[in-house]
C-alpha cells in the first residue's frame, strides 16, 4: 500500500435506477456536515474527455473497445488530477462508480475482464465498496417513472439485445448484475438492498463507514479553511 496515502477511498456501485447516486450524495453531505474532510468525484465526469464521449455517443461511433477505452481515459484523468491528490492530502473520497462499472458494463459488451482488470492496475482498490443491489425490473421501473425514454447505451441497445429498448435495458442490466454478483465476491463488497427505504439504506451505510473507517482521524481542525 501506498505509504503516501492518507484518505480513505469509498466506491458507490449499483445498475441504473438502483438509487447509488442519492445514496453516495446523502453519505458525502452527511460527512461534510460533520466537519470531515471529504471529496466527491462521479463517473464519466473529466472535463477534458467529457466531449469527446459524447460526440462519440451521439454519432454511434463507440466500438466496445473504444468505448471503454474512452471511459478509462476519463477516469485516469480524474484519477491522476483529483482521487490520489486528495486521498494523499488525508480526505475521505467518494466515488459514484468506480472501476467495476467499467468491469461489469464493458465487460458484457465483449471486452476480456482480465484485460480491464490490467488497463485499470494502475488504481487503488476501495477500502469499501458498497454495492446496491436491485434486481433489473424494478430498476428499469424506477428510471421510466422519472423520465419518458430509456438512453440508447443504458439499454445496451448497442448489442442488439432487443428492437425494444425497455426489453434491450432488462436483458442489458440483468446481465451486468451477474458480474456485479461476482465482483461482489472477488472485492468483498458491502451489499445493500436497494429495495428498501432511502433512509434504512443510508443508515446502514453509514454505519458501516463508522465501523470500517477510523472517521475521528478525518476530522477537520477547527480555524482550517476548506
Amino acid at each position: 500500500m501506498d505509504k503516501e496515502v492518507k484518505g480513505s477511498l469509498i466506491a458507490v456501485e449499483g445498475l441504473d435506477g438502483s438509487g447509488k447516486s442519492t445514496q453516495a450524495h446523502l453519505l458525502y453531505e452527511w460527512l461534510l456536515g460533520l466537519n470531515y474532510r471529504v471529496f466527491f468525484s462521479e463517473w464519466n465526469s473529466s472535463l477534458l474527455v467529457k466531449g469527446a464521449t459524447k460526440k462519440g455517443k451521439k454519432r454511434l461511433a463507440l466500438t466496445p473497445t473504444t468505448f471503454s477505452l474512452i471511459h478509462a481515459t476519463d477516469f485516469a484523468d480524474r484519477y491522476e488530477r483529483q482521487i490520489l491528490p486528495m486521498l494523499k492530502a488525508g480526505y475521505i473520497v467518494i466515488c459514484d462508480r468506480y472501476i467495476f462499472t467499467a468491469f461489469a458494463r464493458d465487460s458484457v459488451r465483449g471486452c476480456n475482464l482480465e484485460w480491464l482488470k490490467s488497463l485499470y492496475g494502475f488504481a487503488r482498490v476501495p477500502d469499501i465498496t458498497f454495492f446496491y443491489k436491485l434486481p433489473s425490473n424494478i430498476a428499469c421501473e424506477r428510471i421510466l417513472s422519472s423520465r419518458s425514454n430509456i438512453k440508447f447505451f443504458e439499454a445496451g441497445m448497442d448489442l442488439n439485445l432487443s428492437s425494444d429498448p425497455v426489453e434491450s435495458f432488462k436483458i442489458f442490466q440483468e446481465r451486468i448484475l451477474k458480474v456485479y454478483i461476482s465482483l461482489s465476491k472477488l472485492y468483498h463488497f458491502t451489499t445493500v438492498d436497494a429495495t428498501k427505504d432511502i433512509h434504512i439504506q443510508q443508515e446502514f451505510a453509514r454505519k458501516e463507514l463508522e465501523k470500517k473507517i477510523e472517521l475521528g482521524t478525518f476530522k477537520k481542525k477547527s480555524g482550517v479553511m476548506k
